[in-house]
C-alpha cells in the first residue's frame, strides 16, 4: 500500500474484535455463544441498547455481495450503502469460536459502520485485489496525485519561479 492509502478499518465507527478471546480481553466479559443463524459480527455499538427505537440505522457500510466481496459501482470505486439492525443485534457480537468448523462461521460478516470520509479522500480497491471488487482501502487523493505525478501544481510553479530567477 502506498503512503497515500490506508486501511478501511481506520474509518470504523466501532472497535473490531478479531476473536472471542480478544473480546473478553478488552471488555472483561465472555461473548455470547455463536449463533449460526446470524451472520458473524465482530463489532458492537455500545449505545445501541439506549436507542428509543427497536432498530438502529447506520448511514455507511461497504456494500458486499452474498459472498462477502465488496463490489464496484459504475465509477469503479467501492459502493457504500446504509445498514439497519435491531438494537439487540447492533449492541452485541456474534463471534465464532476459533479453529472450529461450525455452520455459519465462514459466512460473510455483518459489515462495520463507517465514519464519513475525510475531505479529499476516496474509497478505492487495493491493487492486486479481486478483479471487479475485493479489498477496500481509503486514498488521500492529494497525496496520491503527488505520488503519481511526483510534483503538485504548486511544486511546479515554485520550480518555474526559481528557474526564472536563475535565468534558466
Amino acid at each position: 500500500m502506498s503512503n497515500a492509502t490506508y486501511p478501511i478499518g481506520e474509518l470504523a465507527m466501532f472497535q473490531r474484535f478479531q476473536t472471542r478471546g480478544g473480546y473478553t480481553e478488552v471488555t472483561g466479559q465472555i461473548p455470547p455463544n455463536f449463533d449460526s443463524s446470524r451472520r458473524p459480527k465482530h463489532w458492537l455499538d455500545p449505545k445501541a441498547k439506549d436507542s428509543i427505537s427497536k432498530n438502529v440505522f447506520y448511514e455507511r457500510v461497504i456494500a458486499v455481495s452474498d459472498l462477502g466481496i465488496a463490489f464496484p459501482g459504475p465509477d469503479g470505486k467501492p459502493v457504500l450503502e446504509p445498514l439497519m439492525l435491531s438494537k439487540v443485534e447492533a449492541g452485541s457480537v456474534n463471534i465464532p469460536p476459533e479453529g472450529t468448523n461450525i455452520a455459519g462461521a465462514n459466512d460473510p460478516e455483518c459489515p462495520m459502520p463507517l465514519k464519513p470520509l475525510p475531505a479529499g479522500h476516496e474509497l478505492t480497491f487495493q491493487s492486486g485485489a479481486v478483479p471487479g471488487g475485493g479489498v477496500v482501502s481509503v486514498r488521500d487523493t492529494v497525496r496520491f496525485a503527488m505520488e503519481v505525478e511526483g510534483f503538485t501544481a504548486a511544486d511546479r510553479a515554485l520550480i518555474r519561479a526559481i528557474a526564472a530567477k536563475l535565468g534558466i
